[in-house]
C-alpha cells in the first residue's frame, strides 16, 4: 500500500486541469499543536471548504480528556453538509508527544509531553543501545520516553502483555478508526524506527520492554472506515476513511506549494526552522540535522535559535511594520549581528556556549532593525549552506511561513543572501498540509492489514 509520501508530487499536478472530480467529497485535516486544535475540511481542488478550532486553555491536569474533548468538538462544529461528504480523515500531532494504553486503547498514565526533559535520568542507556548520533540520542525523543516509562515502577505494575505505546496522533486517529496500535514513520521517527529501511532496526528488536511498539505505515495511509458510533455521532459517511498521519511540523510542509527537490520552507516564527526537499539524504546529529522520508525523497532540517523572539525583545508589531518601510533591503548593513536571546547555538553554528552579538546598538533604532534582519538572513543562507555541502539538493526555491513572512523587505534582503528567489507560502495551516495528506490517497482500491504488531523480539518484529 502506498502512503502519500510516495504520491504527494506526482499527484499533485493531476488534481488540475482534466480532471474529473466529484465536487461533494471533502476530506479533513485534524492538527493538534501546542495551543490548540484545528481542522479544515477541504475538496479535491485543495480549496477550504470549512474550518474549526478549539483552544486550549491553560495547563489541564487531565490532558487526554482535553484531546478527547478537542477531537469531538472539531467534528461538532464542522457544518452537518461537509461532514455527510467526508471521504478521508487525517490527524497531525506533536512529535514525541507520547503514552501508553491497555489493550482497550484506555491510557494508563498522563501523556508525556514533546518538550518534556524528564528521559534525562536515562539519556545513558539510550546512548547505549543506539547508533552513535542518532536523533533518538535526547532527552525529549520518543524513544528516551519510552525507556523511561520502562523504569517507572508504578507504570510496570499497571502494564500487560497487551500494553501499547502510542504517539498523540495514533491515539487520536485511533479514537475515529478503533484499530489500535499503528503509526506513521514521521512520527515514528524518534522512537528509532528505521526509515531508510522501512522497519524497527536491531537494536530496537533486542530491546527489553514491557510494551508493543506501533506498526509503522507511511504517512496517509488508510488505515480503516470510521468507526460506526462516531459515524453516526458526527454524521460521516459509513466508508469514511481513517488515514495515517503525520507530525504538525510536517504537516505544516505539506500546506507549502513546494513540489521539486531543492526547494524548500524557511518558518520565521519564535525560531528560525528551515527545510529542504532533497533527493539525497542528510544526518548529522552535530547540528540537530535530521531528515524525514517523503517517499523517495528526503525533507532535510535543521533549526537554529535565531528568529522572531529576537525582534519581539526589541520591537512591537507595530514598529516592525513601520521601521521596515525604513529600510533599503537593497543595502547591506554594516552591522555584524547574530542575533539570539541567550548564548548557545546548534544550527548552523554547533557552539553550546556561542553569545549572542547585538552590539554596537545604532540610535537610529530602523538601522538596529536592518541589523538584525540582516543578521537573520545572513544565518538562514548559511544553514542552507550548511545543508547543501551535507549533501543535500541545491536550494532552488524558498518558501516562507510563520509571522516573518509577511515582511516583503525582509523577504528582498533574504533573496539577496540566498541567491534564489523567496515567495510567501499561501496556506501554512498544519490542518491544512493534513487534509490534503487525507486526500491525496482517496480513493484506493483496498486498504492495509492492520492484524499485527511489533513486538520486540518476537517473530513478526520486522513489521
Amino acid at each position: 500500500m502506498v502512503g502519500l509520501c510516495d504520491q504527494f508530487f506526482k499527484l499533485k499536478k493531476g488534481k488540475g486541469e482534466g480532471a474529473q472530480f466529484i465536487v461533494s467529497n471533502f476530506y479533513l485535516g485534524i492538527d493538534f499543536g501546542t495551543s490548540g486544535a484545528r481542522a479544515i475540511a477541504i475538496d479535491l481542488n485543495d480549496e477550504i471548504q470549512a474550518q474549526t478550532s478549539f483552544p486550549f486553555k491553560g495547563e489541564s491536569e487531565d490532558l487526554l480528556i482535553t484531546w478527547q474533548t478537542a477531537l469531538f468538538s472539531l467534528l461538532e462544529q464542522l457544518p452537518v453538509e461537509i461532514c455527510q461528504q467526508l471521504r478521508a480523515i487525517a490527524v497531525n500531532g506533536t512529535s514525541s508527544t507520547v503514552l501508553i494504553c491497555d489493550a482497550e486503547g484506555n491510557p494508563l498514565d498522563q501523556p508525556i509531553l514533546y518538550n518534556d526533559a524528564r528521559g534525562t535520568a536515562v539519556l545513558e542507556r539510550v546512548r547505549a543501545i543506539a547508533p552513535s548520533n542518532h536523533t533518538v540520542i535526547s532527552a525529549t525523543s520518543s524513544l528516551t520516553k519510552l525507556l523511561w516509562w520502562s523504569t517507572c515502577t508504578e507504570v510496570i505494575n499497571c502494564v500487560s502483555s497487551e500494553t501499547y505505546f502510542l504517539h498523540q496522533a495514533d491515539w487520536l486517529a485511533f479514537l475515529l478508526h478503533g484499530q489500535l496500535g499503528i503509526s506513521d514513520y514521521h512520527n515514528a521517527l524518534k522512537l528509532g524506527y528505521d526509515v531508510g529501511e522501512l522497519c524497527y532496526p536491531d537494536w530496537i528488536q533486542k530491546l527489553s520492554i514491557p510494551f508493543k511498539l506501533p506498526q509503522v505505515v507511511a504517512p496517509g495511509t488508510p488505515i480503516g472506515t470510521v468507526k460506526a458510533a462516531i459515524a453516526t455521532q458526527f454524521h460521516l459517511p459509513p466508508d469514511c476513511l481513517i488515514c495515517a498521519g503525520t507530525t504538525d511540523s510536517i504537516a505544516a510542509f505539506f500546506a507549502s506549494e513546494v513540489q521539486s527537490p531543492g526547494e524548500a520552507v524557511t518558518s520565521l516564527g519564535s525560531t528560525l526552522v528551515l527545510k529542504l526537499l532533497s533527493d539525497t539524504r542528510v544526518d548529522d546529529s552535530r547540528y540537530g540535522i535530521y531528515s524525514h522520508r517523503l517517499g523517495d525523497r528526503w525533507l532535510v532540517g535543521g533549526a537554529s535559535n535565531t528568529g522572531g523572539a529576537v525582534l519581539k525583545q526589541f520591537f512591537t508589531n507595530a514598529e516592525l511594520e513601520h521601521l521596515s518601510q525604513q529600510i533599503h533591503p537593497e543595502q547591506q548593513s554594516l552591522l555584524s549581528y547574530y542575533p539570539l536571546l541567550t548564548p548557545g547555538e546548534r544550527f548552523p553554528i554547533n557552539d553550546p556556549h556561542l553569545q549572542p552579538q547585538l552590539e554596537p546598538r545604532p540610535d537610529n533604532p530602523a538601522e538596529f532593525l536592518h541589523g538584525l534582519l540582516e543578521g537573520i538572513a545572513r544565518i538562514e543562507a548559511r544553514g542552507y549552506q550548511l545543508l547543501q555541502e551535507l549533501g543535500a539538493t541545491p536550494l532552488s526555491c524558498v518558501y516562507t511561513a510563520g509571522g516573518g513572512a509577511k515582511n516583503k523587505v525582509w523577504g528582498e534582503m533574504r533573496s539577496r543572501h540566498l541567491q534564489v528567489p523567496v515567495l510567501s507560502s499561501v496556506q501554512t495551516e498544519a490542518a491544512y498540509g493534513t487534509a490534503r495528506l487525507a486526500s491525496f490517497n482517496y480513493p484506493l482500491p483496498t486498504q492495509i492489514s492492520v492484524s499485527s504488531k511489533f513486538i520486540p523480539g518476537s517473530s513478526n518484529a520486522n513489521l
